[in-house]
């Protein structure tokens, strides 16, 4: 557990094929080259569920869902569909400002690891096909809720598209400028707490993967998977949602 209680991870869904997961921001999914001893979710849960294998990755600081495989065809088969673009991918994200757009579809090349702080950047000429459609959710005031559907799998494939586009994700270390914490006392206006006390309503990248389609390995049924938001995220939502009557998970912009 964390310091502010929120568990390294909770279990969406498992049975003998496949383990599916809601993960904390934070917590690798795989080993890190810069850092091989950093906590890491597959070891974590394979505490739990004995070996599992990996089929796809979400950056550390993401939270939401991920799915592991239990056994050796499970993994031929998820693999599979992921390389084959065959999983659908439903990311959240709060955002500063509001953009211009309700729908924007963007299909830039993207080079992982393309500068000096490792970040993907765009690069027409060696960059990997990449897509990703952007919808917006709703409006908060000084923030944005939005969808972000990636149709590829790129590194920091959403930021650094968004990021293209001049929009940046909350409190993004790599791609924003701004590292501004969501806090309670600048978006309310009759707040009268100690501001020397208060702890913000988020302070991390605010990238969640709400949710997953993927086909069964042994029934062959597509099964969906939602990852309710983590505790900090929700707070900021439902603080957001009173103030502004508008709800990324009940969409009224």
């Amino acid at each position: 557990m964390t310091m502010h209680s929120i568990p390294d991870y909770t279990v969406l869904y498992s049975d003998n094929d496949i383990a599916v997961l809601n993960k904390r921001s934070g917590l690798l999914v795989a080993s890190d080259r810069y850092d091989e001893t950093a906590p890491r979710l597959d070891i974590l849960a394979e505490k739990e569920f004995d070996k599992l294998f990996a089929v796809h990755r979400i950056d550390k600081d993401t939270s939401g869902v991920i799915v592991y495989a239990r056994n050796e065809q499970a993994h031929r088969s998820l693999s599979q569909q992921f390389e084959r673009r065959g999983v659908e991918k439903i990311y959240h994200c709060l955002i500063y400002g509001r953009p211009l757009w309700q729908n924007l579809h963007v299909s830039l090349p993207l080079l992982p690891d393309g500068d000096a702080r490792h970040r993907t950047v765009v690069n027409k000429k060696s960059g990997k096909y990449s897509i990703t459609d952007f919808r917006l959710l709703c409006v908060c005031g000084a923030y944005s809720w939005i969808e972000a559907v990636p149709k590829t799998g790129r590194t920091h494939q959403i930021r650094a598209h968004l990021a293209a586009n001049g929009v940046h994700i909350v409190c993004d270390p790599l791609y924003s400028g701004n590292q501004k914490p969501v806090r309670l006392s600048e978006i309310k206006r009759a707040w009268n707490g100690d501001e020397f006390a208060e702890k913000p309503l988020l302070s991390r990248l605010a990238l969640h993967a709400y949710s997953l389609t993927v086909l069964h390995p042994t029934t062959n049924e597509y099964m969906t998977f939602t990852a309710p938001y983590q505790k900090d995220m929700d707070a900021t939502r439902k603080q957001l949602a009173k103030l502004y009557k508008a709800d990324p998970l009940n969409e009224t912009a």
